[in-house]
């Protein structure tokens, strides 16, 4: 049996994975433009190549990522049919939708 409680939580972890999703974009970025600065400068091939490393990890948890809120965003549509088929009330029903929905558009808008 879904609660409130239940659905707050899971709305919760898809709002996390959510944003960490965005800072290993951001943090991708930042390293894919130092590593190419460096290139540019002719860094010490030893430094290039830690350097490479470190942007092969933070490339490396995005899929992981994404993977993690497709299945939190699984388990929070299951809790929130769930819920809704209880009759039950509370603001949690509403920030739940919202967060199904702007899952849902980020995932449209990385497949376009």
């Amino acid at each position: 049996m879904a609660t409130l409680r239940n659905l707050k939580i899971k709305t919760s972890t898809c709002k996390r994975i959510l944003k960490e999703l965005h800072s290993y974009e951001k943090e991708v970025e930042k390293e894919a433009a130092k590593t190419a600065d460096m290139k540019e400068k002719g860094a010490d091939p030893y430094d290039l190549k830690q350097q490479e490393n470190v942007l092969a990890e933070s490339r490396m948890m995005i899929p992981d990522c994404r993977k993690r809120l497709e299945a939190s965003l699984g388990d929070l549509k299951g809790t929130l049919a769930e819920i809704k088929d209880s009759d039950l009330q509370g603001p949690d029903i509403g920030d739940a939708e919202s967060m199904v929905t702007e899952v849902e558009a980020f995932f449209q808008s990385i497949e376009a």
